[in-house]
């Protein structure tokens, strides 16, 4: 491990030490289960370590928030996009444990995909399919042309369509 690897550890675990339990307090405003505030506040300071090296910090809170806060809101858009699907292909939870159980495991893999995507491409998908705005309101809210974001949107449906196949040839060889 290099001297500026070392550094930027230490760094991020004095910030931990300093700023953990107020992290876990601001997170409880926000969810109410005692695991879900922990994991979010664990995997804000994880963000941090795979960071590029931390200058010097003027507001830890306020950066600690940020990511807290939007590591919140893919939670929630997750759990949304969850919902939707869900009320798309009308299943009912409480009679069919196995399809809730492929539909997950889908959506756990298509999630996977979507974190690998360049953050823009992910943001423009998810800002037109959650948050339901326009490809001028995205271009407008990312801060790039109307053809990028028809240029990401055929991307990710690709993306989506290729999800969609697998899980057809998937349900083909178990029946």
């Amino acid at each position: 491990m290099s001297g500026a690897q070392r550094s930027h550890r230490q760094v991020v675990g004095s910030l931990f030490r300093a700023h953990y339990p107020w992290l876990c307090l601001y997170l409880r405003r926000h969810l109410h289960d005692a695991a879900s505030v922990e994991d979010i506040a664990a995997e804000t300071f994880a963000q941090l370590l795979e960071a590029p090296a931390l200058s010097a910090i003027r507001e830890p809170r306020a950066l600690l928030t940020t990511v807290a806060q939007r590591l919140l809101y893919q939670r929630w858009r997750r759990a949304d996009l969850e919902r939707r699907h869900a009320q798309q292909v009308e299943i009912d939870f409480a009679t069919s444990p196995e399809v809730l159980a492929q539909l997950t495991q889908t959506l756990n893999r298509l999630d996977h995909s979507l974190q690998r995507l360049p953050d823009k491409v992910r943001s423009t998908f998810l800002l037109a399919r959650i948050d339901g705005l326009t490809y001028p309101q995205i271009a407008a809210e990312l801060g790039i042309s109307q053809r990028s974001v028809s240029a990401y949107m055929t991307r990710t449906q690709a993306l989506c369509d290729r999800h969609s196949a697998n899980q057809f040839l998937q349900d083909k060889r178990s029946a």
